[in-house]
C-alpha cells in the first residue's frame, strides 16, 4: 500500500531526525530545512499533509501555511511549534491550520493526529453530495460554496464544522459534542480553536439573513436556517 507524503518543515536537525525517524516507517516524509525549499518543494510535487515548525530561515512557518494555503485549501496543516503563546496559536488557525501541537509533544499524538486528517481527507473524497445554504451551494468535497459567480473557497476544518451544522440543522449542539465530532477531542484549546472557526464562518454568512450561528451561552450553538 502507498505511503502517504509528509511535507515536513523544520530547521532544528536534531527534531527533525528524531520525527523523520519515528515517522517513516508509516509516511514518506520529506523534510525541509527552511520555509523557502519547502514551498518550492510544495509547488513541484504532490503531498498528502503539511507538519510545519514556524521559526525558520528564509520563510516562517506562518507566511509559509499562507503560501501553501493560497495553491492548496484542502491539504491538511498541522503547526509543530516550541511557541507556546495563545496568540501564536490563534494566528496559526487564522491563517487556515488545522491544528497546532507546542513542542516538546509525544510522536504517538502527532502520528494520532496525522491519521485523524488523513482519515478525513479520504472520508471527505468519498462523500460528493451536495447541500442548499442560503444562496450558496456546498461542496463538502471541494471545500467551496458557490452562488453564481460568487465562489467561496473554505479550509478543510471549516468544511467540517460546517458540515455538521448543517446535518444538525435547527438543533441546539453542545460545544463537547461538536469538538469530539470535527476535533476529536475537547480540551480548552480545542475550545477556543471552536470560537475562532464559528467567528470565520459568520463572516462567510454575514450576507445571509437567513443563516444564524447562534450561541447558547453555558451549552453550545445552534444552526438555523429560516
Amino acid at each position: 500500500m502507498e505511503k502517504s507524503r509528509i511535507l515536513y518543515a523544520e530547521d532544528d536537525q536534531t527534531i527533525a531526525f528524531l520525527i523523520q525517524d519515528s515517522l517513516e516507517n508509516y509516511y514518506e516524509i520529506n523534510h525541509y530545512s527552511d520555509g523557502k525549499s519547502a514551498l518550492q518543494a510544495f509547488n513541484s510535487q504532490t503531498f498528502d499533509i503539511c507538519l510545519l515548525d514556524i521559526m525558520m530561515p528564509e520563510m516562517n512557518g506562518f507566511d509559509l501555511a499562507q503560501s501553501i494555503r493560497q495553491k492548496n485549501s484542502e491539504i491538511p496543516i498541522i503547526f509543530i511549534s516550541a511557541k507556546a503563546l495563545k496568540e501564536d496559536r490563534i494566528k496559526g488557525l487564522k491563517i487556515g491550520a488545522d491544528d497546532y501541537l507546542v513542542k516538546p509533544f509525544s510522536i504517538e499524538e502527532l502520528i494520532l493526529k496525522i491519521e485523524v486528517f488523513l482519515k478525513r481527507s479520504k472520508k471527505s473524497e468519498s462523500h460528493p453530495q451536495k447541500y442548499k445554504v442560503g444562496k450558496y451551494n456546498f461542496d463538502p468535497k471541494n471545500y467551496t460554496l458557490q452562488a453564481s459567480e460568487n465562489k467561496i473557497t473554505l479550509t478543510q476544518r471549516e468544511s467540517e464544522l460546517l458540515l455538521y451544522f448543517i446535518l444538525h440543522k435547527n438543533t441546539v449542539l453542545k460545544r463537547q459534542d461538536i469538538l469530539k465530532a470535527v476535533w476529536g477531542d475537547d480540551d480548552y484549546f480545542m475550545g477556543r480553536s471552536l470560537d475562532v472557526f464559528i467567528s470565520r464562518l459568520r463572516k462567510v454568512f454575514a450576507d445571509e439573513q437567513n443563516i444564524i450561528i447562534e450561541n447558547l451561552h453555558g451549552i453550545g450553538f445552534r444552526f438555523s436556517e429560516k
